[in-house]
């Protein structure tokens, strides 16, 4: 990769493994509702001139009912249940949690895609995750509750769910509309509950929630959606994805080194399995060789195809 895309990538990976302390940070203070309302706002404020000024908007609006569903199943439950959840557990358990998103996603796309095969490499690979998930689940099953553990599921679930949506009816929609729009669309739906508790909240929330708010807003989600578009386009989609596989980890360390979490052995294996079996469990066969060809290669993306490493199709959550 270029240097960009090398600053590109390290910078994604900050931002989106940043959100679980954000998260744990402003829920002490505001609610999920009232933050997820916040966080789409603000955050639809700042892409919105973005998506009309590259006149993609309109385009994004045309298929509502698909851009709804994308946007409950991937933006508003999700941020929802997050938010609820690290009321009661630690953010780098829930960056663990949320690690094993790939291997839902991949045993989602065997169900719903005859075409995708469950090889023995890739079998192989959710055993080694959903091993390493019983590892820390069990290891933190006393911590935070049972409905915290299930709404963190209901989290990875979604996520793993929502790129099947834009796969399916809006892969032809511009990015930038697509994120602005449902943000647009996530505001919207909570608004009748968060708009009426917002000028209480303004009077109590002291400034670390309130500056966590903000950068979930503004860095996490407008910047986020800025950084992973320009490093697809610098680096391809496959290469991109492989966030999914840091971020976590980032979690981890943030909550250890500012909040003072817990972190041990157990902890390290249980990411260890998780990490492994994602990686296997979405890689595919390396192309058949072809014959060479004249002209090279025109972009990132074709390049790309013979990596070996399919792009989770969960990649893309919006945390």
């Amino acid at each position: 990769m270029s240097r960009r895309g090398w600053l590109l990538f390290g910078a994604m990976c900050v931002v989106w493994g940043v959100p679980y302390l954000l998260i744990k940070v402003a829920v002490r203070e505001i609610g999920p509702a009232e933050l997820v309302f916040v966080r789409t706002a603000l955050g639809a404020v700042l892409l919105l001139p973005i998506a009309l000024a590259r006149r993609e908007l309109r385009a994004s609006v045309r298929p509502w009912l698909p851009l709804l569903a994308y946007t409950i199943v991937e933006i508003g439950l999700p941020w929802l249940l997050l938010s609820d959840a690290e009321r009661h557990v630690d953010s780098s358990f829930t960056g663990l949690v949320i690690a094993g998103t790939p291997l839902v996603a991949a045993v989602v796309a065997r169900v719903t895609d005859r075409a995708e095969r469950l090889t023995a490499g890739r079998v192989a690979g959710l055993l080694a995750g959903f091993a390493g998930v019983a590892l820390l689940l069990g290891f933190h099953a006393g911590g935070g509750g049972p409905v915290a553990l299930l709404e963190l599921g209901g989290v990875v679930v979604c996520y793993a769910t929502g790129p099947l949506i834009i796969e399916r009816w809006l892969s032809d929609v511009p990015r930038y509309g697509v994120a602005a729009a449902s943000l647009v669309v996530g505001a919207a739906l909570f608004a009748p509950v968060a708009v009426p508790r917002l000028p209480s909240l303004a009077r109590h929330v002291t400034p670390g929630p309130a500056l966590a708010a903000l950068g979930l807003a503004v860095i996490c989600t407008a910047l986020a959606f800025v950084l992973f578009f320009a490093l697809i386009a610098e680096v391809g989609g496959v290469r991109a994805t492989v966030i999914t596989f840091v971020n976590p980890a980032v979690a981890v360390v943030l909550g250890f080194l500012v909040l003072g979490e817990s972190v041990t052995w157990l902890t390290g294996a249980a990411f260890a399995l998780i990490l492994a079996g994602s990686v296997l469990s979405t890689r595919r066969r390396a192309p058949a060789p072809v014959a060479e060809r004249a002209e090279p290669v025109a972009t990132g993306q074709a390049a790309d195809a013979g990596a070996g490493v399919e792009p989770p199709r969960a990649a893309e959550p919006s945390h």
